[in-house]
């Protein structure tokens, strides 16, 4: 089952819950995983900062921390989100905070499946991924209305 907690800042006006529960469900299921337990929580910069030196000892701020307790193909996890920081990535990438928050949530996730960013090919590979999930959620969504 998929929880999303909301920590320190209100839920975003434009979040549609179930539609985001299910639809992590399906990027899930089409990385050939399955689902576990996932908590998505916003919180702001401060609090992602806190986290950030208190178990990673990492001193700087961050859009994403992702505590993953995936077994095997079964995919659990924490996705700590800086909205602060998203807002910032939206201006800095001239995109809606909308889908940049939605960008940020796949990162997570494709992380927990196994996903890595940290060499040049990673990087391309995860672009390319948040961008194919986050042009199925938003086709997915205009096709609804």
């Amino acid at each position: 089952m998929i929880s999303v907690q909301f920590i320190e800042v209100k839920k975003p006006i434009f979040l549609k819950s179930n539609e985001l529960k299910s639809f992590l469900k399906r990027l899930i299921f089409k990385e050939g995983k399955t689902l576990g337990d996932l908590s998505v929580v916003f919180c702001t910069d401060e609090y992602l900062l806190k986290v950030n030196q208190d178990y990673l000892q990492h001193d700087y701020y961050t859009d994403i921390i992702t505590f993953d307790y995936c077994e095997g193909t079964k995919i659990s996890g924490d996705l700590l989100i800086s909205l602060d920081r998203v807002m910032e990535n939206c201006v800095l990438e001239k995109t809606s905070f909308e889908s940049e928050c939605f960008r940020v949530v796949f990162h997570g996730v494709l992380h927990l499946c196994g996903f890595k960013d940290k060499t040049k090919r990673d990087v391309l590979i995860m672009r390319g991924k948040e961008s194919e999930y986050l042009d199925l959620f938003v086709s997915r969504e205009t096709n609804k209305n």
